[in-house]
């Protein structure tokens, strides 16, 4: 018979030799008698149900780190916490909300059936926060730890790229989103007919032209055309309070709706560090009702928007007596078109709330390659220039 066996078959009378035994203190290699009145060597050990309470002390004082490979195979050896075998069948599109807690998306995951408990979940994400706000493809009773290891991998939310370059017009970028997403042309067109349902301000009098901002946008799952369009329009104002768009307009005698077909001509025309010499032209050509220009903008760019053309290709006669009577021909209308005629970014909306200091009222791009660009207030020297872009064309591009 063990020791172990001897320690559970002692009578009553042998009460004294059973305290003996047990009292770990009192029990430091000294004889211990057994049955039979024999007396046997004992080495001090530790029992079993000591030892995996070591084990888990070991874990509660800091052994265990959330991710670790080794930390996540002990958890799985002593949670109780209900969780699935995994790996989960069907699919789910699950969303992590801005201020979801760790707690939270466990909840949330345990309601749409995804991890069978809170705390399971808990105990795989541990301390880590390395969770981002998006959507996620998941699968019904995962085992928790994988559930925790997709939503932990930001390259694992489901998104919708889509980017809006500079300069691009209504017209060109409904087509975008519809191409990035599942929905039509015709769906974003008609939530433009409610301009009020994407936010658009009172002074852009129901037009987005202009107010779709450029930038990449990622969009959800769950995406309307007309959240798109409310997050294009979002981005467009905080770009505008970014400027002080209304207060420095007021300060220089404009409404921010001139300002931004103002910004949209400088998008158009500019580049580089000219932005704002060409911003300085518009406004010089606009304040000055006389001689040279007569209050006349004389823009091709905007003469290509009133033909269903964009950019800035050189027009002809023939272009515009095409459409002389539009608002936006600013070589046979004064001031400035109705509305903007693209969307301008962050260094045109800044160059036409910062204008250069200057006499100018003409300028010409005389390299396309470069982006040179000649300003003067003299129409001699104007004539000048125009004569060196056409010899630039003649003999360095094929790009006029």
């Amino acid at each position: 018979m063990s020791d172990r066996d001897a320690r559970y078959t002692l009578g009553a009378d042998d009460s004294d030799q059973y305290d003996a035994y047990v009292d770990d203190e009192g029990v430091d290699d000294e004889e211990v008698p057994a049955e039979g009145g024999r007396r046997r060597k004992r080495g001090r050990s530790i029992p079993g149900c000591l030892a995996a309470l070591v084990a888990l002390a070991l874990i509660a004082g800091g052994a265990y780190v959330a991710i670790d490979k080794g930390a996540e195979f002990i958890r799985d050896q002593f949670s109780t916490s209900p969780d699935y075998p995994g790996p989960g069948t069907g699919k789910v599109n699950f969303q992590v909300k801005d201020g979801d807690t760790v707690g939270a998306i466990g909840r949330n995951l345990k309601a749409k059936g995804v991890v069978q408990s809170v705390d399971a979940f808990m105990e795989a994400a541990g301390s880590s926060t390395n969770i981002q706000v998006g959507y996620y493809q998941l699968k019904k009773e995962m085992k928790a730890s994988d559930a925790f290891d997709i939503l932990s991998n930001p390259a694992n939310i489901i998104k919708n790229t889509v980017t809006i370059i500079e300069g691009k017009q209504v017209s060109e970028i409904l087509p975008l989103l519809a191409k990035a997403t599942d929905y039509p042309v015709g769906a974003f067109e008609k939530v433009l007919q409610d301009p009020a349902s994407i936010g658009l301000p009172e002074y852009a009098d129901g037009n987005a032209e202009g107010y779709l901002f450029p930038s990449t946008y990622d969009f959800g799952p769950k995406d309307k055309p007309a959240d798109m369009l409310k997050k294009m329009v979002d981005r467009w104002q905080q770009a505008a309070d970014d400027a002080g768009l209304e207060e420095k307009a007021a300060a220089l005698g404009y409404t921010p709706g001139e300002i931004m077909t103002v910004a949209s001509l400088v998008e158009a025309e500019g580049r580089g560090d000219y932005r704002a010499q060409i911003a300085r032209v518009i406004y010089n050509r606009l304040e000055t009702p006389g001689y040279p220009t007569f209050g006349k903008l004389e823009i091709d760019a905007s003469v290509n928007y009133a033909l269903g053309r964009s950019g800035s290709t050189v027009i002809t006669d023939e272009d515009k007596a095409a459409v002389e009577d539009s608002p936006y021909n600013l070589y046979s209308h004064e001031g400035l078109p109705p509305t903007p005629i693209e969307a301008p970014g962050d260094a045109a909306i800044e160059a036409a709330l910062n204008p250069a200091d200057g006499p100018w009222f003409f300028y010409v791009t005389v390299n396309l390659a470069t982006g040179e660009t000649k300003f003067t207030d003299s129409y001699d020297e104007f004539l000048s220039f125009k004569r060196e872009y056409a010899e630039y064309c003649e003999t360095q591009s094929d790009r006029c």
